[in-house]
C-alpha cells in the first residue's frame, strides 16, 4: 500500500521558468505519443504498446535536442500516462461503456511531472530535482517509508507542490483506551467534540477564491 506526502515548494523565478518549460516539453511528448499510437491504428491497424513508444522516444531525442532539457525518466513517465489512458479506454469499451477517446493536451493543460525512480534528492529544507535545481521546500512532517515516486504539480493559482509516494510506511497503532468521544460535524465549525474541543472551519475554498480574484485582476 502506498502513502503520499504533499509539501509546498517555493521555486525561484528562474526555476519557475524551467518548470513551466518542462511542463510544455512533456505536453508535446504526450501529444506526439498519442498521435503516434492513433495514426498507427488508423493507417496500419497496428496497436502500439508503451515499449514501442519508448523506443521511438530515443529517436525523438536525436531529432529534437531540446528534449534533453528534461530528465529521461520524466519523459518516460509521460508515455506511461498515455499508455494508462489507452488501457482505461479499452477497459471501458470491453465493459460495454461508450468512453471518450484519449484527448490531446492543449497549451497550459499539462500541470504535473513525475520522477519515477531517480533524479531527486531530499534535503532538510529543500528538494533537488534533476534539470531543475535545488528548490526550497516546507517539510511540515517527515517522509517515512521507501520513496517510489516524486511528482511536481502546479495548481490553478500557480502554486507549486511536490507529492512523494512511499511504500512500506511504518504503521503506528493507537494506544488502547476505554474513553469514548462524540463528534458533531457542522458548517459554522468544522467539528465539535463531546469534550468541548472545537476545530474551526479552515475555509480553504474561500481562501483560494480570493487568490484567484487577485490573479485575474
Amino acid at each position: 500500500m502506498l502513502k503520499s506526502y504533499q509539501y509546498r515548494i517555493y521555486p525561484t523565478k528562474s526555476q519557475i521558468t524551467v518548470l513551466n518549460n518542462t511542463l510544455e516539453i512533456c505536453r508535446k511528448v504526450y501529444n506526439n505519443t498519442l498521435a503516434l499510437r492513433k495514426d498507427s491504428w488508423e493507417y496500419d491497424q497496428r496497436s502500439l504498446t508503451y515499449f514501442n513508444t519508448a523506443n521511438e522516444l530515443v529517436t525523438w531525442k536525436k531529432e529534437y535536442p531540446y528534449l534533453k532539457q528534461v530528465h529521461s525518466q520524466v519523459l518516460q513517465n509521460v508515455q506511461v500516462r498515455v499508455d494508462l489512458a489507452f488501457k482505461a479506454f479499452f477497459k471501458r469499451v470491453k465493459s460495454g461503456e461508450t468512453p471518450g477517446y484519449p484527448r490531446f493536451k492543449g497549451k497550459g493543460r499539462y500541470s504535473s511531472i513525475t520522477y519515477p525512480q531517480s533524479g531527486y534528492k531530499i534535503n532538510v529544507d529543500s528538494i533537488k530535482l534533476s534539470k531543475i535545481g535545488k528548490i526550497k521546500t516546507i517539510f511540515h512532517r517527515n517522509v517515512e517509508g521507501n520513496i517510489k515516486t516524486v511528482s511536481v504539480r502546479k495548481n490553478p493559482t500557480n502554486k507549486w507542490y511536490i507529492s512523494i509516494s512511499c511504500e512500506e510506511v511504518p504503521v503506528r497503532c493507537l494506544n488502547k483506551s476505554e474513553k469514548c468521544v462524540g463528534i458533531d460535524v457542522g458548517l459554522k465549525s468544522f467539528a465539535v467534540f463531546s469534550d468541548e474541543t472545537v476545530i474551526e472551519n479552515p475555509k480553504f475554498y474561500q481562501k483560494e477564491e480570493k487568490t484567484k480574484k487577485v490573479i485575474l485582476m
